[in-house]
């Protein structure tokens, strides 16, 4: 079936390599215009926005995804991860809306952060249908789907915002353009995968709506829960230095410290496409209990993310202030101090974030939870001490101390799964 359907690792990476970094780029693109447009505190309450609906959908999509891709045996059907996160996306919605009841915004900041849960919410469906392609190594047409959201999104964004100059309406074209990608695109790309999944196996039965088997949701979520624990400490760990930043600092300064932010999105976008293209690779020969291919495949990752994580450094030590000046202006290009500790912290955040696809794929599920709990209390301390004596460059810093609890708590879980992996090969 894979050399039918799916494509090589090689392929794989470039396909989803190109779509993340056109989809990322698009991303960053609308924080440009809003900085060439706007001011920061317009990039400030879209960060905020972002920052306060993140945690909610991590949370509800539960990694599906990984469980979905990691899934070798196939103990669940497609029907049964789309059934699960449409009930999952309805609850965060019901969520968001009692976080928003009780937290006191202004009425139009409100209405943003709804506006782009709602969006959230059309992206976490069409994740389920990439869960179903990345597991049988179609990455392509994740990468095509990822570039028309990503350019449809920009035009949307940036069209909205000249004829408004409003936030909240950037937002809404938001809901509009990645509604349309999912419905004409996604969902016929999930089709046609099950259409050539019949063709080389004429057994097989799936099929592309969602099931109602309440016992294998309930199963299923049990399962994923400790991931969407695991994703929601993820996300409050990225965005903690926010709150404090816009409780403590104000609108203004969050907008610049997510405009800065934002430029490590290169490197993020490369460790995505290539942790997601080995998951497959990785949890087959973990699975098989392959310790030697699975850890030759994880060393390779970790000196991939040692290298990004240079290369990002001394791009920004020699050019730093450049790059802040010619994309967002001057007021940005004084914190050129802040940039170098952001660009620091991404480094060990690469080694992270290879490290945790590499225990995903094992399906160390249940420890991460736990390891997250201590990243988060670790960033909200660090931020508690240095962001008011600091400021944005004591925000950088707790990143950079959360990050590198991080990779030593992977570490010791890769450990026992190496160890776990020998003796299941004996």
């Amino acid at each position: 079936m894979k050399s039918t359907v799916g494509l090589s690792l090689k392929r794989n990476f470039i396909w989803t390599l190109g779509g993340n970094v056109i989809y990322a780029g698009s991303q960053w693109a609308m924080l440009v215009v809003l900085a060439k447009l706007g001011n920061p505190s317009a990039v400030g309450r879209l960060a905020l926005g972002l920052a306060v609906t993140a945690p909610v959908f991590m949370f509800a999509q539960l990694q599906l995804r990984s469980v979905q891709v990691t899934d070798a045996k196939r103990e669940y059907a497609f029907a049964d991860y789309l059934a699960l996160r449409l009930v999952t996306m309805l609850l965060a919605m019901l969520a968001l809306i009692g976080i928003l009841a009780a937290s006191g915004y202004k009425a139009e900041v409100a209405m943003v952060i709804f506006a782009i849960g709602a969006a959230k919410m059309i992206e976490g469906t069409s994740d389920v249908f990439y869960g179903f392609m990345q597991q049988h190594e179609r990455m392509d047409r994740i990468a095509i789907s990822m570039t028309i959201k990503g350019l449809l999104s920009l035009a949307a964004f940036g069209i909205a915002y000249l004829l408004t100059h409003s936030v909240l309406w950037c937002s809404i074209a938001l809901v509009g353009a990645w509604s349309v990608v999912m419905l004409f695109y996604d969902v016929r790309s999930g089709r046609m995968l099950m259409r050539l999944l019949r063709e080389v196996d004429g057994t097989y039965q799936e099929r592309l709506w969602p099931r109602w088997r309440w016992k294998q949701l309930w199963n299923l979520g049990m399962l994923s829960l400790p991931l969407g624990f695991v994703m929601m400490l993820i996300s409050l760990n990225t965005n903690v230095p926010r709150y404090f930043i816009e409780r403590q600092l104000g609108e203004r300064e969050l907008g610049v410290f997510a405009a800065i932010t934002a430029l490590m999105v290169a490197i993020n976008t490369i460790v995505c496409a290539l942790g997601q293209s080995a998951s497959p690779r990785m949890a087959k020969h973990y699975a098989a209990g392959d310790r030697r291919a699975y850890g030759v495949l994880v060393a390779k990752l970790v000196m991939v993310g040692i290298l990004l994580g240079v290369t990002g450094v001394g791009v920004v030590l020699i050019g730093g202030r450049w790059i802040l000046t010619l994309l967002y202006g001057p007021e940005y290009a004084s914190h050129t101090v802040v940039f170098a500790l952001v660009a620091v912290a991404s480094g060990i955040a690469c080694v992270q974030s290879f490290l945790g696809y590499a225990v995903t794929a094992a399906r160390y599920f249940n420890i991460q939870a736990p390891l997250l709990a201590l990243v988060t209390a670790v960033t909200a301390g660090s931020c508690f001490l240095l962001i008011p004596a600091y400021g944005l460059a004591g925000a950088a810093v707790a990143l950079m101390i959360s990050s590198a609890v991080h990779v030593l708590g992977n570490v010791v879980i890769l450990a026992h799964a190496m160890t776990r992996a020998s003796k299941r090969s004996i």
